[in-house]
């Protein structure tokens, strides 16, 4: 019986000291929020990708009405509809990856001058934080006005 007494005592105090070690390392996070979304929309080369992204489903698609009207297997029709729209969303991708990684390091550049620790989309924080978007937007422009 006493051994099941110092187990659960031990337990409960190894749950407290976890307990307050969490609350101080949580207490020296210094947490910023960003609208993603936004900082997107806003790169200086937004207008330019999107144009181009416009440009790779508008030849897709063609290149899919082309190749379905010779066919005559719905079968086959459906495989080759996918296959460009696969085709589509991999050229978006490399079109968009240089975008991302603008944003990530301005993101990161921001925090590390703000001393943030860590930084979460605006959308999944209930409340607190650091907003940085308008501070990410101003250093992605900073770096495409030269």
């Amino acid at each position: 019986m006493v051994s099941n007494k110092k187990t659960v005592l031990l337990a409960v105090l190894a749950a407290f000291i976890l307990t307050m070690v969490a609350g101080v390392a949580f207490a020296d996070e210094k947490i910023g929020v960003i609208e993603p979304q936004k900082v997107l929309f806003q790169h200086p080369k937004m207008t330019q990708v999107q144009k181009q992204v416009q440009a790779v489903v508008q030849k897709k698609q063609e290149e899919a009405k082309a190749a379905i009207d010779k066919e005559q297997d719905n079968k086959k029709k459906a495989e080759i509809y996918q296959t460009k729209r696969n085709e589509a969303a991999t050229e978006e991708q490399k079109l968009m990856a240089p975008l991302f990684k603008d944003i990530d390091l301005a993101i990161r550049t921001i925090a590390k001058a703000k001393g943030l620790t860590l930084v979460l989309d605006k959308a999944q924080v209930f409340m607190g934080g650091l907003d940085i978007t308008d501070d990410v937007i101003q250093e992605l422009k900073k770096k495409f006005s030269n």
